[in-house]
C-alpha cells in the first residue's frame, strides 16, 4: 500500500498540488481525505503534526495515522510561543512550571522509545533548554540537579499537570524581572556598539583632509612638499 507522509497544521489541512498529484491518479476523494485528516488532527490546533496516509488503490480506502508532534511544537503550544529564542544562552523566552513540562511529557511519552516517564521528562527539559526556556524560574541545568536530588518526584510520579494559580502568577512575575534584565543588557550593548561606531568615525580623517602633523601619509598619498630652503643672502 502506498504511504504518503504529510506535515499538517492541526485541523487546517488544505488542498495542495503535492497531495493531489499522489492521490488524484488513484481516484481518491481528496475532499473526504482532507476532512478526515482535519478531524483526526483537530486536537493539535496551532501545532504542526506528521500525518501518514496508507492508501489502498483497489478499494480506494485511506487509513490515517497521526504521529506525535515534535516536542518543540508541543512546548511552544503549551507556552503560547510563536518562536523560540535565537540566542538561547542570552535570551530567555518563557518560564514553565514543572507541571507544564509534565503535561508535554505525557503527550509525547507514547512515541518515545523508553517506557521510563522520568526519561521523557528529562528529554522534554532538554528541548526547553534548546528553545531558551526557564523552568520553575531556574536554568535547566539547575532543574536537572534538583531532580537528581529528588525534588519534583511527587509531581512527576503523579503526572500532575495542573498549575496552582498563585504559582503561575509568581512564575510570570519572576520572568517579568528576567525580561527587564535582558532589555537592560540589550540596551547597554546597543549603546556600547553605537559609541564604538561614533569613536571610529571621529578618529577617521574626513574626506580630502590632510593627515595630522607628524602622521605618515596614507598609502598612495604623496608626501607633503618640503619647504623651500631659504636662499643664501649675498
Amino acid at each position: 500500500m502506498p504511504l504518503i507522509k504529510l506535515l499538517v497544521e492541526g485541523g487546517k489541512m488544505s488542498p495542495g498540488p503535492a497531495v493531489a498529484q499522489q492521490l488524484g491518479p488513484m481516484g481518491i476523494n481528496m475532499g473526504q481525505v482532507i476532512s478526515d485528516v482535519n478531524a483526526a488532527t483537530s486536537e493539535f490546533k496551532g501545532v504542526t503534526v506528521p500525518v501518514h496516509l496508507n492508501v489502498d488503490p483497489k478499494t480506494k480506502e485511506v487509513s490515517i495515522k497521526v504521529l506525535s508532534p515534535p516536542t518543540s511544537e508541543l512546548i511552544k503550544k503549551e507556552m503560547k510561543l510563536e518562536k523560540a529564542s535565537g540566542e538561547r544562552l542570552k535570551q530567555r523566552v518563557g518560564n514553565m512550571a514543572i507541571e507544564q513540562v509534565i503535561s508535554v511529557s505525557k503527550a509525547k511519552h507514547a512515541s518515545m522509545l523508553s517506557n521510563d516517564f522520568m526519561a521523557t521528562v528529562k528529554s522534554v527539559l532538554g528541548t526547553c533548554q534548546a528553545l531558551g526556556l526557564m523552568v520553575e524560574s531556574k536554568e535547566i541545568k539547575e532543574v536537572f540537579e534538583e531532580i537528581a536530588e529528588g525534588k519534583y518526584k511527587e509531581e512527576i510520579e503523579a503526572q500532575k499537570t495542573d498549575v496552582n494559580p498563585e504559582k503561575q502568577k509568581k512564575l510570570k512575575a519572576d520572568f517579568a524581572e528576567v525580561e527587564k534584565e535582558q532589555e537592560a543588557v540589550k540596551k547597554a550593548e546597543e549603546e556600547e556598539a553605537a559609541a564604538a561606531e561614533a569613536a571610529k568615525a571621529e578618529a577617521a580623517p574626513a574626506e580630502g583632509e590632510a593627515p595630522a602633523e607628524g602622521e605618515a601619509p596614507a598609502e598612495g598619498e604623496a608626501a607633503a612638499a618640503e619647504p623651500a630652503a631659504e636662499e643664501k643672502k649675498e
